[in-house]
């Protein structure tokens, strides 16, 4: 699987943004982006290589579950429409909010548990 750069600068455009401006949020470097871009495929070579031993393509093996798509499709939404009436807000911790309202307590109780034991979170 290669990454098309024709779909990321659409994107892009689609949103008003630059691809500089993408990458520097999402923690990327222009040089790994490039890299990326250039590369035959972007799946580790081993699972490239199981694929191949099991005759499939490799697509075959990435989970690809559009009910999870529509979900995170459907918060990032919500998100949008919450940052917009609070701005001050940020929309990304919105986002990871809302999708945390929608696993089970327990599950809410131990990630934050896991959290709190970070030292680099409470600096």
């Amino acid at each position: 699987m290669q990454l098309s750069s024709d779909k990321f600068k659409k994107r892009c455009a689609q949103r008003r943004i630059s691809l500089g401006d993408v990458l520097k949020q999402a923690g990327v470097s222009r040089t790994a982006y490039y890299s990326l871009i250039r590369k035959e495929s972007v799946l580790p070579k081993s699972i490239l290589r199981i694929a191949s031993h099991l005759s499939i393509s490799p697509v075959a093996l990435l989970d690809n579950d559009d009910a999870k798509i529509k979900q995170i499709r459907r918060l990032q939404a919500k998100a949008n429409v919450i940052s917009s009436k609070y701005p001050e807000c940020d929309r990304d911790v919105i986002f990871r909010t809302l999708l945390n309202l929608e696993k089970p307590p327990v599950e809410r109780l131990r990630r934050a548990l896991i959290r709190a034991r970070q030292p680099t979170i409470h600096k």
